[in-house]
């Protein structure tokens, strides 16, 4: 029975790491927006450099201490990791639950996002079958070499390695946010009609002779005359439905919010996302300037947006002679939509069609017929499959090297008895 508890709990242990490695290493830019949150909310915010190369740090360590655990990999090496891992987390989450200063913790990305205390009690229960796996270690040792043990986990660090910086340089292989293709962003900032609404308590302060109580709508005494008024306060108590896309919106001063016009275009419309204009290249700009000639010719909404300031848009306007003008949005929306500085989406009516890192703009020139049905549109379903072929291959070629590496030991070991 402890047999199968002690099985059943590294199991358990090492697939939770190898998901959460997992979704962070798609996802670099998400973890390092996360780690800055996090770091600002802390007043920590000469570490804010840190935050990318953290970021991939993190992934890759929960990623190979999951394949170490569920391998029975180096495991003695490995679960003191994992026992260190959830001693320092454990405790942090409880501050964090306490403190709340950022409300998603970010240990399972946009994959699957729990509160704090959420995440606290998950850290216990991770906490207590790692403890348990510790104690057992010396019983349930590999037999096979180290050397092998070894190769496995250095596999495992350039699946996530390279995970991590495919979905840099291009895009999260895969999507949990709300703008992932084929998503509605106009249906995903709808509310339901019998969605939950958030619910306050009222608290009101009154004074008498010199004394200062607190009361709420039950007992305030709006009769006696002998209390007299300071002041009130309301208090959320619980959390009412939010919709996944919140916030978003598209205006600038010339034009007024233009967001409903966007999202119900009937035709299909180009999206330029920058948070940043200051980090855009000349090759890039000139894609999208393509881009924009190519949407007035073609009768295609070409729309830019950013969160940069007014004279700052201006100045990059007309430095670079643009064929269009940016409005703002949020920049924590901007983030969100695409991870990329710029990032462009293709849409219709609201719905997106297809997103692209700045690296892989399409070029103007090589757009023909239908935006859906062109081949600019097939290029992230291509890279994933061609990045799953690469690392299914060398794991098949990395299983057989191991066998015949071990058949060739046994055989020279026959030998030798001979």
């Amino acid at each position: 029975m402890k047999r199968i508890a002690q099985i059943t709990f590294r199991l358990f242990v090492g697939l939770t790491f190898i998901f959460s490695g997992f979704v962070k290493a798609i996802d670099p830019l998400g973890s390092t927006y996360k780690f800055t949150d996090y770091f600002l909310a802390f007043g920590m915010d000469s570490l804010k450099e840190i935050a990318f190369p953290l970021a991939i740090l993190l992934s890759t360590l929960e990623f190979t201490v999951g394949m170490s655990l569920v391998f029975n990999s180096r495991k003695n090496i490995f679960v003191w990791i994992a026992l260190l891992f959830m001693l320092f987390f454990t405790p942090l989450t409880l501050v964090l639950a306490l403190t709340n200063p950022v409300s998603d913790c970010g240990c399972f990305g946009d994959a699957w996002v729990l509160t704090n205390w959420e995440t606290f009690w998950k850290n216990i229960l991770i906490l207590a079958c790692t403890l348990f796996i510790f104690w057992k270690r010396k019983n349930d040792e590999n037999k096979n070499p180290i050397w092998e043990q070894n190769l496995l986990l250095a596999f495992a660090i350039l699946v996530a390695g390279t995970l991590s910086f495919y979905s840099y340089r291009h895009l999260p292989i895969i999507d949990f946010r709300p703008y992932h293709i084929g998503a509605n962003i106009g249906e995903g900032m709808r509310i339901p009609e019998d969605a939950p609404s958030d619910e306050y308590k009222s608290l009101f302060t009154y004074e008498k002779d010199g004394i200062t109580k607190e009361f709420d709508e039950t007992n305030y005494p709006w009769q006696d005359t002998t209390w007299k008024f300071v002041n009130s306060e309301q208090i959320k108590i619980k959390e009412g439905y939010t919709p996944p896309i919140h916030d978003f919106s598209i205006s600038n001063d010339k034009n007024g919010d233009i967001t409903d016009m966007v999202l119900n275009h009937e035709g299909y419309t180009f999206l330029f996302v920058s948070k940043e204009l200051s980090k855009i290249n000349d090759v890039t700009i000139n894609k999208v300037i393509n881009l924009a000639l190519y949407s007035l010719n073609y009768d295609v909404q070409f729309v830019a947006i950013t969160a940069s300031g007014k004279q700052e848009i201006e100045d990059f306007t007309l430095e670079y002679e643009l064929p269009f003008e940016f409005y703002n949005t949020d920049e924590i929306q901007l983030k969100t939509i695409v991870r990329s500085n710029p990032g462009l989406v293709l849409l219709k009516k609201g719905t997106i069609i297809d997103k692209w890192h700045f690296r892989d703009f399409p070029d103007a020139n090589l757009i023909q017929g239908d935006l859906a049905a062109s081949s600019i549109t097939k290029h992230q379903t291509i890279n994933i499959k061609l990045l799953i072929i690469s690392i299914t291959s060398t794991l098949l070629l990395l299983l057989v090297l191991f066998r015949l590496i071990r058949i060739r030991f046994a055989r020279e070991k026959n030998r030798l008895r001979l």
